[in-house]
């Protein structure tokens, strides 16, 4: 041993051998963990501190007197698709708990529905999952949702209630289920304590404000009296003690400057994609993820499209533009942290009541939303700006733009195999407006990152896209495209695993010879057997197009009685098209081969999902 590791062993406060146990019990452990035993640890302390003070000399609330019975906690429940609903509930639970309140925290498809009439105080924070035109729920709150806009849902005059909706307002339906979520229990009989909020991907605009008054509100109502100390009351009244901390070293809001390490296209040059397979170092991170779990990547604008939005603005980018306590040159805003591929309904207002551009402002109403939702989808700033001038000044633009988010991309990896690494599978979105280039802000961002580069990035947990938790079941994984990324994730995990479950796959794309994206890693994973089935449909390889759900409906048979069997179905990829044809299939699969009539097959396919054994992961 060092005089100078000699000299560290001299400073530790335990012996050298509690020392070396303690690093072998953090040996593994991820983030979560770590920081988990950090307060367990602290806990610990705390009680031994309490302990050494002499019984005289105690605090008068050493011990804490539950509220009583008759209270009921704050429930929070949370509909979550990508994470943002749940990471907001997560931080409202937090905040309510560290004020010595009860709360609960429950994710929708936990929520028993039979309990719903004895609820007092519910605070539901939801996002719209948007397949087209159409709202619809997270596929974690699809049965609660039904319940309460159905016909079985109960009178709830003893309720209290306030909803916080996410949305997106590309979509025609903005924040749709929040919004009829919060109708609907209005329509029972509950008391709205405030108006709903309706939060755009800039969550935190307006998801803070509503967050403090629903706090306000829980202090108010669940406040111990004079008499009892500020203590939550015990796990068996439905009180959540969070074991796990709300945020991670590298989180969301601070980010972890990863290096790329590979950039690679993986389709051929014929293609009309342009797929990339991206590898990350997460070395000295500390960062862990499973199988299903996304990684968040904060991109940044292209330089030229930043440049074109100024010229067509006659702006200056030097221009210092102010936005709360920050200053920033109006050209970083736009490339750091403005929105300008995506086009939003709130802006489009803007820009017409701005300009009274009388076209725009039909546009906005109801008889034009077809039109709109065109516009939405087909223009970016760009073609916005070009088409119906008008005047910006830079504090006004920066105001009224959205802010950047975040893109999350399945991961493609298992750390069992890959270690301090994170794959994604990037689809470069790129087309043609008026003869000049558009693309994607993520995607272009990540396909031009060069080796050895950096991006910023950051781990979303997906609880509800996991492998199952018994190695011996069998597992159907559907991903045509880039949604096959997880289920590369997932056969090396099984492997590391030694699982004994059967593994099927099915992908799809246009051309075997140009899209078989991993061809080589799934073909050799069937000859090992780690495989049992690959089935693919190139849709263009023939006259008559073939799909994913085309194969799954010809082995339909094997299909059913692999999910007869225990098997767990994952679908991953296109939200508009794909996801809602296999979920008819997989219907008429039941009807065909179970014997079930439609309405019992909807019911049973609705059944696995609540159980865990269907999940989706679509955008």
């Amino acid at each position: 041993m060092t005089p100078a590791n000699e000299a560290v062993l001299d400073l530790l406060p335990i012996p050298p051998e509690k020392a070396q146990t303690a690093a072998r019990l953090i040996q593994g452990l991820d983030g979560y963990a770590l920081e988990w035993l950090s307060g367990y640890l602290a806990g610990a302390a705390a009680q031994l501190r309490l302990k050494q003070i002499p019984d005289e000399a105690a605090p008068a609330v050493a011990t804490p007197v539950a509220v009583p019975a008759t209270r009921q906690p704050l429930t929070i429940l949370y509909g979550s698709q990508t994470g943002n609903a749940k990471r907001t509930a997560e931080k409202l639970a937090a905040e309510v708990e560290a004020q010595g309140l009860p709360v609960r925290l429950v994710r929708a498809d936990a929520f028993r529905t039979n309990e719903l009439r004895k609820e007092q105080f519910l605070y539901v924070v939801i996002s719209t999952h948007s397949v087209g035109d159409a709202a619809e729920p997270p596929d974690d709150s699809r049965g609660f949702f039904e319940f309460l806009t159905g016909r079985r849902a109960p009178q709830l005059p003893d309720l209290s209630y306030a909803v916080l909706a996410l949305g997106d307002s590309t979509y025609a339906d903005f924040c749709g289920i929040g919004r009829r979520i919060d109708e609907r229990l209005a329509e029972l009989g509950a008391k709205r304590l405030f108006e709903r909020a309706d939060a755009d991907v800039d969550i935190t605009t307006v998801a803070d404000p509503w967050a403090r008054e629903a706090l306000r509100h829980a202090q108010e109502r669940l406040a111990p009296g004079p008499d009892q100390a500020r203590s939550p009351a015990p796990a068996a009244n439905g009180v959540v003690t969070f074991l796990r901390p709300m945020h991670a070293t590298w989180t969301r809001e601070r980010p972890f400057a990863a290096e790329v390490l590979v950039s690679q296209r993986i389709v051929a040059g014929s293609s009309a994609k342009n797929i990339h397979h991206v590898e990350l170092s997460l070395k000295g991170s500390g960062l862990r993820y499973q199988p299903g779990d996304a990684l968040g990547v904060w991109p940044t604008q292209a330089p030229e499209l930043v440049d074109r939005v100024l010229e067509v603005l006659d702006l200056d980018g030097t221009t210092d533009v102010a936005q709360g306590d920050e200053h920033l040159p109006l050209s970083q805003w736009l490339t750091e942290r403005r929105e300008l591929t995506v086009l939003t309904r709130p802006f489009i207002t803007a820009h017409a009541e701005r300009g009274q551009h009388d076209g725009l402002l039909a546009l906005l109403q109801p008889p034009s939303a077809a039109e709109l939702a065109r516009r939405l989808q087909q223009w970016q700033l760009i073609d916005l700006l070009r088409n119906h001038p008008t005047a910006w000044d830079a504090a006004s633009l920066v105001s009224a733009l959205r802010p950047l988010a975040p893109r999350l991309y399945s991961i493609a990896s298992s750390q069992e195999q890959v270690d301090e690494e994170a794959h994604i599978t990037v689809a470069h979105v790129d087309f043609q407006q008026d003869g000049e280039a558009r693309w994607g802000v993520g995607s272009h961002y990540l396909c031009g990152l060069a080796e050895g580069e950096q991006a910023s990035i950051f781990i979303e947990p997906n609880e509800r896209f996991r492998l199952p938790k018994d190695a011996a079941r069998d597992v159907i994984m559907i991903g045509p495209g880039t949604g096959v990324a997880p289920f590369r994730a997932f056969l090396q995990q099984r492997q590391a695993d030694g699982a004994s479950g059967r593994n099927w796959l099915f992908f799809g794309n246009p051309y075997r010879h140009s899209d078989f994206l991993y061809q080589t890693e799934w073909l050799q994973a069937l000859k090992e057997g780690l495989l049992t089935h690959l089935d693919v449909a190139f849709s263009r390889d023939q006259a008559n197009k073939i799909y994913v759900q085309h194969r799954l409906r010809e082995h339909g048979k094997e299909v059913w009685d692999w999910l007869e069997g225990g098997a767990h179905l994952y679908v991953c990829g296109d939200a508009d098209h794909m996801a809602p044809d296999v979920h008819t299939t997989l219907i008429e699969i039941a009807t065909e081969h179970g014997g079930q009539s439609r309405e019992d097959a909807a019911a049973w396919l609705k059944n696995l999902m609540n159980e865990g054994r269907y999940a989706r992961d679509v955008y």
